[in-house]
């Protein structure tokens, strides 16, 4: 109720979770709300010339270069992308947690090795790295997730690790130690609820930074394969007709960034009310 209350006073933060609620409730109801199928080839969804069709009272957003609504498939594109985004999301921040905890706590030869791992994934580009493992794996909605989050772990692992270094030399966590308690009661009860606002803030912003590398993977040919609808490979399919048709490149783009823009005003706005160290700062 307290985080509720907060970002109510915050208007960036409000029009993000506004926008972030849009879309998540067009992508689950997108079977219901899309007035088309998303791989329909309508014999009135191209031009005489075998152009798509701009944005009209039947056509919301205009067709595509198959003669497909480009609203229909933006609906579907989304359920694609945020699955995505939170599945690969999610993985990333649990592998992220499960390394800095471990490295951070048992520190150590262990921690040593683990974290000098954690510098050698994060020494390599990120956007690289996905290239190679995406090429390599067979795309699916699935690997691409799984690839996403292989290369989104590292930078949650650093920040985790820095925090339990920290937690573990603090007065209550020795008092634990004093009274005999295990590794797993003072991992699970003590520190982990201490981390858990890190790990909301992250898995908040992080899923902005995943739907735009899915975006950037499937534009690039090697991310979610068609037909299945992605905002990426949208764009990548109507991208020839860039001229022509400008509205099948803007329009994905411009949800793609908006999307992207409204989940970090709202990651923003958490680590504001989450961090106390950022409280009263303008």
């Amino acid at each position: 109720m307290h985080v509720i209350k907060a970002m109510l006073r915050q208007p960036a933060a409000l029009f993000g979770f506004a926008v972030v609620i849009v879309v998540v409730v067009m992508a689950i109801a997108a079977p219901w709300i899309a007035p088309f199928s998303p791989d329909d080839q309508m014999f009135d969804g191209l031009s005489m010339e075998g152009a798509p069709l701009p944005p009209d009272g039947h056509f919301l957003l205009g067709t595509d270069t198959l003669g497909r609504d480009l609203f229909t498939r933006l609906l579907f594109g989304a359920r694609t992308s945020l699955v995505i985004g939170l599945v690969a999301n999610g993985v990333a921040v649990a592998i992220g947690l499960f390394v800095g905890i471990v490295a951070g706590y048992l520190r150590g030869i262990i921690g040593n090795l683990m974290m000098r791992f954690t510098d050698l994934m994060m020494a390599f580009p990120a956007l690289l790295l996905a290239i190679v493992l995406a090429a390599l794996l067979k795309p699916s909605l699935w690997i691409v997730a799984m690839v996403i989050a292989l290369v989104n772990w590292v930078q949650v692992a650093r920040i985790v690790y820095t925090e339990t270094r920290g937690l573990v030399e603090r007065d209550f966590i020795m008092a634990e130690r004093s009274l005999g308690a295990g590794h797993f009661r003072i991992l699970v009860r003590h520190i982990l609820p201490h981390l858990m606002p890190t790990a909301i803030v992250w898995g908040t912003l992080g899923i902005a930074t995943t739907v735009l590398l899915e975006a950037t993977l499937s534009f690039l040919g090697i991310g979610v394969q068609p037909p299945q609808p992605s905002w990426g490979n949208i764009i990548f399919e109507s991208q020839s007709y860039f001229q022509d048709a400008p509205w099948l490149v803007f329009i994905p783009g411009a949800v793609i960034l908006l999307t992207a823009l409204s989940f970090n005003l709202v990651g923003d706005a958490l680590r504001d009310i989450l961090d106390p160290t950022q409280r009263g700062r303008g």
